[in-house]
C-alpha cells in the first residue's frame, strides 16, 4: 500500500485543524464572537483527534504495536470516556464552580502532556534512542506537565474550599521549593549529559526521570499552597500556559505539528493573559507567585490606616426610587452575584430600567470573580447584551456622569484604598472608580471583607447606601418595587 498520499492528506488535515485553532482563538477577542470561536476551536480539536487516531492505526507507532489489535478499542474507549466526562461536567457545572472546572481541566491537560513525554522517553530508552534533543523535550514536557497537574489540583482545592484560601506556609517552605527546583534542573542536566556521552547514566535514565517528575509534582504543590485565593485567577492562567508549553514539547517529541501549534497557542496566550491579569492588580507575576495578599476571610481585619465612619443602610424602596428615576446607572457585578446565581435577576432589573428610559451598562473589572472573564461568561449566560459590558479602562470615565452605581457582590475591585491608602495591601491596584458616581448602592449580605481580607472604604462613603441582602433575593425585591412605581 502506498502511504504517501495518506501522509500528505494527514498533514493537510493537521494544517486545517491548526488554522481552526488560530481562527477560534482570534474570535475569542470579542464577547460577540467568543462562543462561535470556541465551537470552531472544538471542531478543530475533533479533526485533530480523528486524524491522529487514523495515523496511529494505519501508520503504526510503538504504542499501537504493543497493544496490537486492541488499538482501536482503546482509542474509542478513551475518547468516549474522556469526552463523556467533559461534556457532562461542563453541562452540569454551576457558574460559581466554573473556575474550579477550568482548573481541573487544566490539570488533566498537564498530566496528559507529561505522561506522553514520559512514555516516549521510556520507549526511547528501551530502544537505545534517547538522544539529546528528544531527551530535552521529554524532560521539559514532563516537568511542565507535572507542575501544571499538581498546581492546578491545589488551585482547584482552594477555589472549591477543600483547601483554605489563605496562604499556607510552613517553616522552610521556600527552601524546600528551591531544593525541588534544583532536583529537577540537576536531573535534567544529568540526562542531557548522559545523552551527549559526557557521563554514564546507563540503566539510571528512568530512575532520574522519575525523580525529576516527583520533584516537579511536589514543586507544583509548594508553589501554589502559599498563594492566597484572590490570586488564583493569575495562578490558573499561568498554569494553563505551562500546560500549553508541555503539550508543545510533547508535540516536538511525537513530531505532531497540530500538537505543537495548539500547545504554542495555549502557552503564548496563557502567558500574555497572566501578564495582563497581574498588571490589572498592579503586581508582577513574580510577586504573585511568591505569595501576597489574597488570604480570604482568614486574613481578616482592616488595613492599617483604613478609613473610619458610619455605615448607611438603605431599604429596598429607597433603592428602587433611586434607580427608577436615574438617567444613567452602571451595574458592577462581583463574585457575590455569581454565588447567588443572580445574573438573570440583574438582567431583568436592567431591562425594567431601560423600559423607563434609564441608560444601563455593566462595569467589568479584569480580575472580578475567580477566573479571567468570569463576569463576562456569567452575564452572557443570562443573555445580557454584549455591547452593555464595559471594560475598566472604558467605563471608569463614565462614573462621574453616573447617577447610581449599583455594586453587586464586588469588593476589592471597588475599594478606594487602592488609590488612597499606601499601607493597604492592594495599594496601586487599578480599580473601578465607583466612588466617583453621584450615588452608590451596594448589595451585600454583610460587611465581611473580600478575598484580599481588608475592609472596603467604599462602604463608609457618605454617598454609599448598603442594601443588606442575598444578591438574587435583593434584586428580585428591587424588580418588584420598581414595577410598583
Amino acid at each position: 500500500m502506498d502511504l504517501g498520499p495518506l501522509q500528505t492528506l494527514i498533514h493537510f488535515a493537521y494544517v486545517f485543524a491548526a488554522a481552526l485553532f488560530v481562527v477560534g482563538l482570534h474570535m475569542m477577542n470579542s464577547p460577540v464572537s467568543a462562543r462561535r470561536g470556541n465551537l470552531i476551536s472544538a471542531f478543530g480539536m475533533a479533526v485533530a483527534v480523528v486524524v491522529t487516531a487514523v495515523q496511529l492505526i494505519v501508520l503504526g507507532s510503538p504504542v499501537t504495536e504493543r497493544v496490537e489489535g486492541l488499538a482501536w478499542p482503546i482509542i474509542i474507549a478513551g475518547t468516549a470516556i474522556g469526552g463523556g466526562l467533559g461534556w457532562y461536567s461542563a453541562r452540569k457545572v454551576k457558574m460559581t464552580a466554573m473556575p474550579q472546572l477550568v482548573s481541573i481541566f487544566n490539570a488533566v491537560g498537564g498530566g496528559a502532556a507529561g505522561l506522553i513525554a514520559i512514555e516516549d522517553y521510556w520507549t526511547a530508552v528501551q530502544t537505545g534512542h534517547a538522544d539529546v534533543w528528544p531527551s530535552l523535550f521529554v524532560v521539559a514536557g514532563s516537568i511542565l506537565g507535572a507542575v501544571a497537574f499538581s498546581g492546578s489540583v491545589i488551585a482547584t482545592g482552594k477555589l472549591q474550599g477543600f483547601i483554605s484560601g489563605a496562604p499556607i506556609m510552613f517553616p522552610g517552605h521556600r527552601l524546600l521549593t528551591a531544593a525541588l527546583a534544583l532536583v529537577a534542573v540537576g536531573g535534567t542536566v544529568a540526562l542531557i549529559l548522559g545523552a551527549l556521552g559526557v557521563i554514564n547514566v546507563a540503566g539510571l535514565e528512568l530512575v532520574i526521570l522519575a525523580a525529576i517528575v516527583l520533584a516537579a509534582l511536589a514543586f507544583g504543590v509548594t508553589m501554589v499552597m502559599p498563594i492566597g485565593g484572590a490570586d488564583m485567577p493569575v495562578v490558573i492562567s499561568l498554569l494553563n500556559s505551562g500546560t500549553g508549553l508541555a503539550a508543545a514539547f510533547a508535540g516536538l517529541v511525537l513530531l505532531n505539528p497540530v500538537l505543537i501549534i495548539a500547545g504554542a497557542l495555549v502557552g503564548a496566550s496563557g502567558a500574555i493573559l497572566t501578564k495582563l491579569m497581574a498588571d490589572a492588580m498592579n503586581r508582577s507575576v513574580l510577586n504573585v507567585m511568591l505569595g501576597g495578599f489574597g488570604g480570604g476571610a482568614a486574613a481578616g481585619g482592616a488595613a492599617a490606616g483604613g478609613a473610619t465612619g458610619n455605615v448607611r443602610e438603605v431599604a429596598v424602596d429607597d433603592v428602587a426610587i433611586q434607580l427608577a428615576y436615574a438617567q444613567k446607572v452602571i451595574i458592577v457585578p462581583g463574585y457575590g452575584l455569581a454565588v447567588a446565581q443572580a445574573q438573570h435577576a440583574v438582567r431583568e432589573l436592567a431591562e425594567l430600567l431601560e423600559q423607563r428610559g434609564v441608560e444601563v451598562s455593566y462595569a467589568i473589572h479584569p480580575v472580578a470573580g475567580r477566573m479571567p472573564g468570569h463576569m463576562n461568561v456569567l452575564l452572557a449566560e443570562a443573555n445580557v447584551p454584549y455591547q452593555q459590558l464595559r471594560e475598566m479602562e472604558e467605563v471608569n470615565p463614565e462614573f462621574a456622569r453616573t447617577d447610581v452605581a449599583l455594586v453587586i457582590g464586588a469588593n476589592d475591585v471597588t475599594n478606594p484604598a487602592a488609590r488612597s491608602n499606601p499601607q493597604s495591601p492592594i495599594y496601586g491596584m487599578p480599580i473601578l472608580d465607583v466612588d466617583a458616581a453621584r450615588s452608590i448602592v451596594v448589595i451585600k449580605r454583610s460587611m465581611a471583607a473580600g478575598y484580599a481580607g481588608i475592609d472596603n472604604e467604599l462602604f463608609l462613603d457618605p454617598k454609599t447606601g448598603m442594601f443588606f441582602a442575598d444578591a438574587r433575593q435583593g434584586l428580585t425585591d428591587l424588580v418588584a418595587s420598581v414595577k410598583l412605581l
